[in-house]
C-alpha cells in the first residue's frame, strides 16, 4: 500500500491525500511532528527524505517521491487531473510554480505562525509583511477565477488542488476571504469533486 509521510496540519501533505482519494486510491498515512523535529532524525534523512520535509509518498517498493507538486504531477499522469493538450500542460506548471513561489512562502506561513507556533512567538512580527504578499497572490487568482471555473481549462487539474490545499484554509492565516467570491465559489467546486476528502 502506498504511504503518505504525513503531517494533519500541512496543505503541502494534504495535496497529496487529497490526489490519492480522488483516484480512488488506497493509502496509509504516518504522522510527524514538524514543529519537534520529527523529520530531521537520523533515520527519517537517511531513509525517507535528505531534505528533512514532509509530505513523502512512499511506493510500495520502497521508493520514496518528496515534494508535494512533484508527486501531484506523477500521479495525475494519464488521468483527468493533467491535461493532454501542451498549452493547458505548461499553464498547469506555471499555476505550479506560482503556488511554490508567490502563494505558500505567505499564506501557508501566516497560518503555521498563527496556529502552529506559541502565541508570544517573534515571528508574529512577520504577519504584515505576509498578509500584504498573500493577498496579491489571491487577488491574481481571484482576476483568473472571475472569468473562469478552473485554473486551466474546463475541469479539475492539480494546479486546482495545489492552490486549493492552502487557500481553503487562508482564514487561518487571519486573511479575510470575503474579498475574494470567485475563490470561494471555486472552492465549492473541488469541494463536489467524487471523493473529496476534507483537511481535517
Amino acid at each position: 500500500m502506498l504511504i503518505v509521510h504525513d503531517n494533519t496540519e500541512s496543505g503541502n501533505a494534504y495535496k497529496v491525500r487529497l490526489i490519492l482519494s480522488l483516484l480512488d486510491m488506497d493509502f496509509k498515512t504516518i504522522q510527524y511532528d514538524v514543529v519537534k523535529g520529527e523529520t530531521r532524525t537520523e533515520d527519517y534523512l537517511s531513509n525517507i527524505n535528505k531534505n528533512g520535509r514532509i509530505p513523502v509518498l512512499q511506493f510500495e517498493d520502497g521508493r520514496c517521491l518528496a515534494e508535494s507538486n512533484a508527486i501531484l504531477f506523477y500521479m495525475a499522469q494519464d488521468t483527468k487531473y493533467f491535461p493532454t493538450d501542451k498549452w493547458e500542460q505548461a499553464k498547469v506548471m506555471e499555476w505550479l510554480f506560482f503556488e511554490q513561489y508567490s502563494h505558500e512562502p505567505f499564506v501557508a506561513v501566516a497560518k503555521f505562525i498563527l496556529t502552529m507556533l506559541p502565541e508570544d512567538t517573534p515571528r508574529r512580527d512577520e504577519i504584515p509583511t505576509l498578509h500584504e504578499k498573500g493577498y496579491t497572490a489571491l487577488q491574481i487568482m481571484e482576476d483568473h477565477l472571475s472569468e473562469n471555473d478552473y485554473l486551466v481549462g474546463d475541469s479539475i487539474t492539480i494546479a486546482d488542488i495545489a492552490l486549493y490545499a492552502y487557500t481553503h484554509k487562508a482564514y487561518m492565516g487571519d486573511f479575510d476571504m470575503s474579498r475574494f467570491p470567485a475563490i470561494n465559489q471555486w472552492c465549492g467546486r473541488i469541494e463536489t469533486e467524487p471523493n473529496y476528502i476534507k483537511m481535517f
